[in-house]
């Protein structure tokens, strides 16, 4: 039960958003508590052990980091680090016949040997490097704005300083700069998956979601790494829960919010274990979730668009290619079935209504960067973590029945172990371990699942699609747009009432910036 009747700022929801909310907030002297249905914090960012008698915590749902901003680290004095992958990815495939592939990382001598053995000249890797070249400045320059007030379109373009690269960011379709950039099938790809990842969009879509989707994928932690959380996601919200008792806030679980009323100068909160008044609630909840909890009209439906898949091995399969380590290439981002063509065909066949033949999907090995996450026995005897990430698995392609859920989900499970299947000198079903219980170590979740599970409207992972981290006209409709809030990119339609999670203007990922912004925005305003 909560332990007073009324607080400065109550926050619904206790992942890792609404964590850094409260820390800061209750560091600042405010009372907070947070209330999580679950009964247990961190939201999507858990670490699990998934199968029965097996010794290994997994990162469930979400599982690299890329956008957590340093300052919050320091900030909240976090207990956590990360640590950065030797490869940044391998691509396998097929040419003249001959089972080959890009690996990408272990110097650049090496990248442009790989390179030039696969497109037989040096024209891709430097058009590579240029292109990367140009993102990484950008990240140098936007990175550092998300945790500052929402600037304007044309500030961000001025901090941007380069036309060219706001021309091809913000303004034309990714494909367009893909095209002219890179000529190879299987780089253009590469490129483009960070454009995909939980989107459902060609190279081409007119509303540019697939630019804002590769924008947060490259300019995170100001450089675009994707790095490994030391101990797996959940000792990051492990981290912040610490973190917000330590500075006073109230944590309470297995406590499910059922409704939220305001008149926009105090609020009452009422959850199933009774009512409490809060001068400001912060909830970090999809916009669906919010609404329903206010008694309003839902927001147009999001869609998510991915599998997601967790195994445990005894061993790493062998590769078709020989001359690459399986444990180079499962270290950094193992691209299936992703050349240019491929997603785009993908795309079109799911968009039909049907499962796409051959699914696109990444995979990387969690355990070789960080073997913490597995007992020590399961470490000397050479076990090893595999997550995949499957892409073009829109949430139309499942209905809500149960059975049938999980009878595409299954299908779309083998279609994509089948495809990975194709790139290895051995079947992967003969490197899965098995649970106490004798059943493969595999799990696997549909957007329908992830919408049961964590009340991500159908599946998506940044709540709803991502916004560009700069203030749009169109959301003054919000309120005042000169408030706390708005400047902040978390503001509703009421006054007291704010977004913390990753619906917010700047959420998606895990990032803790909208939560440290909600949380300026309400120091800002006291």
């Amino acid at each position: 039960m909560p332990e007073r009747t009324s607080y400065d700022a109550v926050i619904v929801g206790g992942g890792h958003n609404g964590l850094v909310a409260a820390a800061y907030l209750a560091r600042a002297g405010r009372s907070v508590l947070v209330l999580e249905r679950l009964d247990h914090t961190g939201g999507a960012a858990v670490s699990t052990r998934a199968f029965a008698g097996v010794d290994a915590r997994l990162s469930r749902y979400s599982y690299l980091v890329s956008l957590l901003p340093p300052k919050i680290v320091r900030d909240l004095g976090l207990r956590f680090a990360v640590r950065k992958r030797t490869v940044s990815s391998y691509t396998p495939a097929v040419r003249d016949g001959r089972p080959t592939g890009l690996l990408v990382g272990g110097g650049e001598a090496r990248t442009r040997t790989a390179f030039a053995e696969l497109t037989g000249s040096d024209r891709e890797f430097t058009a590579w490097q240029r292109f990367y070249g140009t993102t990484g400045r950008l990240a140098e320059r936007v990175f550092p704005t998300l945790t500052e007030p929402l600037p304007t379109r044309a500030a961000l373009r001025a901090t941007v300083d380069d036309d060219a690269t706001w021309h091809a960011l913000f303004e034309r379709p990714l494909g367009e700069v893909v095209e002219e950039t890179f000529s190879d099938d299987l780089v253009r790809g590469v490129v483009l998956t960070d454009a995909l990842i939980g989107t459902f969009a060609t190279a081409h879509d007119p509303s540019l979601r697939q630019n804002r989707c590769f924008l947060y994928h490259v300019i995170g932690g100001g450089t675009g790494d994707w790095d490994v959380p030391i101990g797996g996601m959940g000792a990051l919200t492990d981290a912040l829960a610490d973190a917000a008792r330590r500075a006073g806030a109230e944590i309470v679980t297995d406590c499910e919010v059922t409704g939220i009323a305001t008149d926009g100068r105090t609020a009452e909160v009422t959850c199933d274990q009774g009512t409490v008044g809060a001068r400001r609630v912060l909830v970090n909840a999809a916009p669906r979730e919010l609404a329903r909890l206010l008694g309003e009209a839902p927001p147009p439906p999001a869609e998510g668009a991915q599998l997601k898949v967790n195994m445990l091995l005894t061993r790493l399969p062998r590769l078709r290619d020989p001359r690459v380590d399986p444990r180079e290439a499962f270290s950094g981002t193992f691209h299936i079935a992703e050349g240019y063509g491929q997603l785009e065909r993908a795309y079109q066949q799911a968009a039909s209504g049907t499962l796409p033949a051959s699914p696109p999907s990444e995979i990387y090995c969690h355990s070789l960067t960080d073997p913490s996450i597995l007992g020590a026995d399961l470490v000397r005897q050479g076990y090893q973590t595999l997550t995949l990430f499957g892409l073009h698995a829109p949430a139309s392609l499942f209905t809500a029945d149960t059975a049938d859920n999980a009878a595409t989900r299954d299908r779309l499970l083998a279609a994509t172990l089948a495809e990975l299947d194709t790139h290895l000198a051995e079947p992967l079903a003969d490197c899965l371990a098995h649970d106490a219980d004798g059943r493969p170590c595999i799990e696997a979740r549909s957007p329908l699942d992830l919408d049961r599970e964590l009340g991500l409207p159908g599946g998506n992972i940044f709540h709803r699609d991502l916004a560009f981290p700069y203030a749009d006209p169109a959301d003054e409709a919000l309120g005042d747009a000169r408030s706390a809030p708005a400047r902040w990119g978390v503001a509703t339609t009421h006054p007291n009432v704010l977004l913390c999670g990753a619906g917010a203007v700047r959420g998606g990922g895990v990032s803790g910036i909208p939560g440290h912004n909600a949380a300026m925005a309400v120091l800002e305003e006291e």
